[in-house]
């Protein structure tokens, strides 16, 4: 095999290819006895049809093509060691020259990692806001612990917004039932708009035993898009009754024996959950900003297999829930035009975020222990329903463990950005990343986590 490497861009190569015929005899011999195993020809035995007959009955251009495919990805390959080319993605391969007997000559263009400088980390600063807790913030979450702890309680007065009721609906399209149209004793919440649309609307005012008609339009069914007339009978009319604020409250809801107390509790969970933020905003302000002091190119290979897996995730996700893509657009009022331009700009973003870290790890020689790789496999396999060993076979079988490798790798790299960046806070005061962490609990593999967005 010859080869040679022509740089298309910082970000792609075109390998050009030349294989003798003679080495492509082992190929060639794979072909005849794997199409061999499949035809049944008369007085052969399956497996045991000589080379001739082959060609007669299929073809020797048949039989050529699948040899001249087997062979391309293992001289690419060695292509790629002999030039040392760091290659991503899949390359895109054109036959430029092949007859029986003669040599294969093809190219392969392919995206690359591009030669990136990085920045010393150590001049790396980056500002995220200070750390403030508002009273507000804590009031809003000692009233929703209070609604978990509410009580109903039955009033003789008309439905009012916010009120509990028990109704009993039914459906008519043209004077005909609604098949599944029809319900009786639902709780419903007045105005939380959880049922159908104008119910709520129709409810306010109503008291227990009276009837109200309403017109909506079915989104199901056999009547799908078809106006119905629904008839909802109100049998109970309750409000929510809510604890008052106080020490007994305190210890109905929380181990704590004060008001005080749960307050205090409440306010140093908001200041956890803050510093985590403030976490996440230093490791993505710093990412963007050594991303654009490298000025980090994106192979568009690589982002276009990026869009295509996020885009086909989502209609993944979408179908999951019963939706389709062109649901979700109408929902959202976008086009699927600017679906994909988002999904670029995001997926641009994350490959430049990958190749910079790639590019970290291999400066700081960043390595990868059995153990882990192995919590790795542990922890998303917990995500994802399953026990380790089968999650991991399954990730050998699609080929995708070095790209979890990958993602540890990274996620390493990662860590050490902001072991050596400097935060400071929008008052101007240090932050230290080893008292935040301490402070909201966190380890290290919530580094981990911006790769896999990823």
């Amino acid at each position: 095999m010859k080869s040679t490497v022509e740089t298309l861009s910082p970000t792609r190569v075109r390998l050009a290819i030349e294989v003798p015929f003679v080495e492509l005899e082992p190929s060639l011999k794979k072909a005849y006895r794997e199409i061999g195993s499949q035809v049944t020809v008369p007085g052969f035995r399956r497996g045991k049809v000589p080379a001739s007959v082959i060609d007669q009955r299929v073809g020797r251009g048949t039989v050529l093509n699948e040899a001249v495919q087997d062979a391309i990805p293992d001289n690419i390959l060695a292509a790629v060691r002999e030039h040392d080319v760091k290659t991503l993605g899949r390359p895109e391969v054109e036959i430029t020259e092949f007859n029986d007997g003669d040599a294969l000559k093809f190219t392969a263009e392919v995206d690359v990692r591009p030669e990136i400088t990085l920045p010393d980390l150590s001049t790396v600063e980056v500002t995220v806001d200070e750390l403030q807790i508002d009273e507000d913030e804590i009031d809003q979450q000692v009233a929703s612990l209070r609604e978990r702890f509410a009580t109903l309680k039955t009033v003789e007065r008309p439905a009012q917004d916010g009120d509990y009721v028990q109704i009993d609906l039914a459906a008519t399209v043209d004077g005909e039932e609604v098949p599944g149209g029809s319900a009786t004793n639902i709780s419903h919440e007045v105005g939380s708009k959880q049922l159908l649309p104008g119910l709520d609307e129709v409810l306010v005012g109503v008291s227990a035993g009276e009837s109200k008609t309403f017109v909506t339009q079915l989104v199901g069914g056999d009547f799908a898009g078809r106006d119905a007339d629904v008839a909802v009978t109100v049998r109970t009319v309750k409000e929510k009754e809510l604890p008052a604020l106080d020490d007994e409250f305190a210890q109905l809801a929380s181990e704590f024996d004060t008001l005080e107390e749960l307050r205090g509790d409440v306010r140093e969970r908001v200041s956890k959950s803050k510093k985590v933020e403030q976490i996440y905003a230093a490791r993505d302000r710093a990412l963007e900003q050594m991303v654009a002091a490298a000025d980090v190119p994106a192979p568009e290979g690589v982002v276009r297999e990026e869009v295509e897996h996020r885009k086909q995730a989502m209609v993944d996700q979408l179908e999951r829930i019963g939706a389709s893509l062109e649901e979700y657009l109408t929902s959202e009022e976008k086009t699927e035009e600017q679906i994909d331009a988002e999904l670029t700009e995001a997926a641009t973003e994350g490959v430049k975020i990958q190749l910079l870290l790639d590019t970290l790890a291999d400066a700081e020689e960043v390595q990868v222990s059995d153990d882990e790789f192995g919590h790795e496999i542990v922890h998303r396999a917990q995500r994802a329903g399953m026990a380790p060993q089968q999650y991991y076979d399954q990730l050998v079988r699609s080929g995708a463990a070095g790209a979890v490798f990958g993602d540890v790798r990274r996620g390493k790299a990662l860590a050490m950005v902001m072991e050596r960046i400097k935060i400071s806070d929008s008052a101007g005061n240090p932050v230290n990343l080893e008292e935040l962490r301490a402070a909201s609990g966190e380890d290290q593999d919530h580094e981990h986590d911006h790769d896999h967005e990823h």
